[in-house]
């Protein structure tokens, strides 16, 4: 579904061709009708010869009233330029279009009103070259201009073909999985609750949805769309660029106004800064607006910034000298006064706040930027600079590489918002970088991806390579490093950490690693103990082979060989321990478990005292393997006996 915004000078005759042409008349408000003048937005609707529906966005003409003309026309599809017949281009008529050049509104048509009051064929034939030359290097330069006269009905159908002709050439929405709606109007109607209307993008709506309200303070209030309406009627999904109105409910109306946002949860957040490329009107189409003369954007000026159906105080930090001339574009930031919720990619005009006039517009380069950048000679630094130049200008995969840079690891989804690329190229750039050995995707425990530039990665492997290396000198005989003293020296997010340890390393010469769960050791590390520590250990081992039922206590053992050495031996099985006064050899412990079975299978079950003389030994080793037994679930006591568990 498209929508079309009205544009054009007071009493061009903007409401009245829209009511001609639609049936519907846009001035709802009785002011408005009293004063025959548009004051706020109006809205109708018409269908095409073409059989499709185009929802029709009437702005004011008057330049008291500019502002709220911007909250209408971003996010149009094409541009209905009116221009009476009897008057010509007025200073409103320039300044629009100067507003829809800056908001990239690239289809439209002029209207050429009134036609019923011009007698005279070679005035109209003056205005339309006059309209022409004014078109002469905007966006609309081949619009189609039709004399019409809304009174007597001459042209409305040669307007209505023209308007089918331009939305055909208009740019398709896309879907990005992440629908928003601007609000324009909000209110409350009795048995409904709240209501909100605007134009949608970025994605689709259904009844059912959870949706957050962005206020205009900041605030992410979350709802639900209880039902929408497109045109007045009632739809259970709304279509990609629709007009529409969304019934919420679990929000209270006295906290959505025009400039709130609603949007999918998590999808948009509110900001106060953002990283921005302004463009300042030039000197030529200035003079043509009833203020004659250009402006100039210094650096810190305070300006109006206009986006969507939202608008904000702003100080503008110029990124490159201290002042953008009439004509000029460069990198700025913006400090918002009050958050907007906006994304990149997003376009805004920039007015001053006195005189109130436009004096140009831009595009978001970064909605949430990191950091405030500091000047230094006039300018910020030239890696500020070139990470913005990569974001206007460079290929899918520069800007991938350029997000991994500034994220060094994220998820698709987040490297994609950064690098503001949508699915297709997202998955382009992807192919084409881990084809070329510029990234590394990495699965995290959960099988999710990971994405890191091949440096980024090494680097990280070389410094837990270090971390481990470090760690197993300080203690040699420890199995490794706790994991998670591991993750906090390296400040990684749980995810990253886990597809770390399972990312791929180009060199044969740096060892890997090896995740036990609470350890993690490099693959080239072994236990061994020096030459005292090992004449300890095997003295102890020759003790409980010359008895292996009656071998040395815990506290003998640990004080034999020292406890760092003694807990070595427990974790590479040189030694079982039954409890905390009873240990055996493995293989000693092994031949107990299978007689034990053996035992039980014959006679149907064992007590202590058998087991004491099964294995020929004092009942506080029988019993110390017993209660081992049915801790580990060999065996279960039944009564004074144990039996097989299971």
């Amino acid at each position: 579904m498209r929508v079309i915004a009205t544009a054009g000078h007071v009493d061009h005759g903007k409401s009245t061709l829209v009511r001609a042409l639609t049936g519907i008349d846009p001035d709802r408000l009785r002011e408005e009708q009293q004063r025959g003048m548009t004051i706020d937005l109006g809205f109708a609707w018409m269908t095409l010869p073409d059989g499709a529906p185009v929802g029709v966005v009437d702005v004011p003409g008057h330049i008291d009233f500019i502002e709220n003309m911007l909250a209408g026309v971003g996010g149009v599809d094409a541009a209905l330029l009116v221009v009476a017949a009897d008057e010509g281009p007025m200073p409103q008529t320039v300044e629009h279009l100067a507003i829809l050049g800056l908001l990239q509104v690239r289809c439209g048509v002029v209207a050429l009103t009134k036609l019923d009051l011009v007698s005279d064929p070679a005035w109209v034939a003056l205005v339309n070259d006059e309209i022409r030359r004014l078109l002469a290097g905007t966006p609309l330069a081949g619009a189609a201009i039709v004399p019409v006269s809304a009174k007597t009905g001459e042209g409305l159908a040669e307007l209505r073909a023209a308007l089918a002709r331009a939305l055909a050439d208009a740019p398709v929405r896309r879907d990005l999985g992440r629908p928003r709606l601007p609000v324009d109007r909000a209110f409350t109607l009795p048995g409904f609750g709240v209501v909100v209307t605007g134009t949608l993008s970025d994605g689709v709506f259904e009844v059912g949805d959870e949706v957050e309200v962005i206020t205009r303070r900041g605030e992410v209030l979350p709802a639900r769309i209880r039902g929408l309406q497109t045109h007045k009627q009632k739809i259970a999904r709304a279509q990609i660029g629709s007009r529409l109105a969304v019934n919420l409910s679990g929000v209270a109306a006295e906290h959505i106004a025009r400039g709130s946002v609603v949007a999918r949860p998590g999808a948009l957040a509110p900001t106060t800064l953002v990283d921005a490329w302004l463009e300042v009107l030039s000197d030529d189409v200035r003079q043509a607006t009833a203020f004659r003369r250009a402006f100039a954007l210094r650096h810190n000026a305070e300006v109006k910034i206009f986006s969507g159906a939202a608008h904000s105080v702003a100080r503008v930090r110029l990124l490159e000298g201290d002042a953008l001339m009439p004509g000029e574009s460069g990198w700025a930031q913006l400090q918002l006064a009050a958050p907007m919720a906006l994304a990149n990619g997003d376009r805004f005009i920039v007015r001053l706040p006195s005189p109130s006039v436009t004096i140009g517009g831009g595009v978001i380069a970064d909605a949430h930027p990191q950091t405030r950048y500091r000047r230094k000679g006039g300018r910020a630094d030239d890696q500020v600079l070139k990470r913005l130049a990569t974001l206007q200008r460079g290929s899918p995969a520069e800007r991938l590489l350029q997000a991994l840079e500034e994220m060094a690891f994220a998820s698709p989804a987040e490297t994609a918002a950064r690098a503001q690329l949508e699915a297709e190229d997202l998955q382009a750039a992807l192919a084409d970088l881990s084809e070329r050995g510029a990234i590394i995707i990495a699965q995290d425990a959960r099988g999710n991806n990971i994405l890191g530039r091949r440096e980024t990665w090494q680097k990280m492997r070389q410094s837990a390579r270090d971390a481990l290396d470090a760690y197993h000198k300080a203690h040699p005989l420890a199995e490794g490093m706790p994991r998670e003293a591991l993750r906090s020296r390296l400040n990684l997010p749980v995810e990253v950490f886990d597809a770390l340890l399972r990312s791929g390393d180009d060199s044969s010469d740096s060892p890997g690693f090896v995740d036990s769960g609470g350890m993690v050791r490099l693959a080239t590390h072994h236990i061994r103990f020096n030459a005292d520590q090992q004449a300890s250990v095997d003295a102890l081992l020759t003790r409980c082979r010359t008895q292996p039922w009656a071998t040395p206590s815990v506290k003998d053992a640990r004080a034999a060989v020292g406890d760092p050495v003694y807990e070595a031996m427990l974790r590479r099985r040189m030694l079982v321990q039954l409890n905390d006064e009873v240990i055996l050899l493995p293989e000693t412990y092994a031949q107990a478990v299978e007689r034990v079975r053996d035992f039980i299978a014959r006679e149907g079950s064992i007590t202590a005292a058998q087991a004491r003389d099964l294995f020929g030994t004092t009942r506080k080793y029988a019993l110390a393997l017993m209660e081992h037994l049915d801790a580990i679930g060999v065996t279960r006591r039944l009564g004074d006996a144990r039996v097989l568990k299971g």
